[in-house]
């Protein structure tokens, strides 16, 4: 059975970046299972698992613009430390949700001030190409109920 929209595919995938160092991967024994179509996976990965079968192996690497968009430099901005009342200490790396023009957004610390905190909202992986190893594991056709919200719909157990 090929991967096409309205089905459920289930792989396996180490993400690394440029250098090789792995930046995520799925859990030992656990294939992630997405909605193809639904937009629930960046769209270059998307595009290429089109058509495979269960079984297939494939590396694929993945430009900024078809994974998580190009760096955006205004949405790095410094911020008045008063903003984070409450928070006791603020560190490099740490992130917290914001709220942006089009709803809650992400953010990264990236530099601490006295007076001000600089933060980024652009994706982690922004600006990144994106190299995955794939094993693809299983296909099948989705359950109306996936069908219905666009997305894996996962069964108690």
């Amino acid at each position: 059975m090929e991967i096409v929209a309205a089905r459920v595919a289930s792989f396996h995938y180490t993400l690394t970046d440029d250098d090789g160092t792995v930046i995520d991967k799925s859990a030992e024994g656990n294939p992630l299972p997405y909605f193809h179509g639904g937009g629930n996976i960046v769209p270059g990965l998307e595009q290429a698992l089109e058509g495979r079968k269960a079984g297939d192996t494939l590396k694929v690497d993945v430009k900024p613009e078809e994974g998580y968009g190009l760096r955006n430099d205004s949405l790095v901005q410094a911020v008045p430390r008063q903003a984070f009342q409450g928070i006791d200490t603020i560190e490099p790396g740490m992130q917290f949700q914001a709220q942006g023009g089009a709803g809650p957004m992400l953010v990264t610390v990236v530099e601490v001030g006295e007076t001000e905190v600089k933060i980024d909202g652009n994706h982690p992986l922004a600006g990144k190409t994106l190299h995955f190893a794939i094993e693809i594991v299983d296909v099948r056709d989705a359950t109306e109920a996936e069908k219905e919200v666009g997305q894996v719909v996962q069964q108690a157990a």
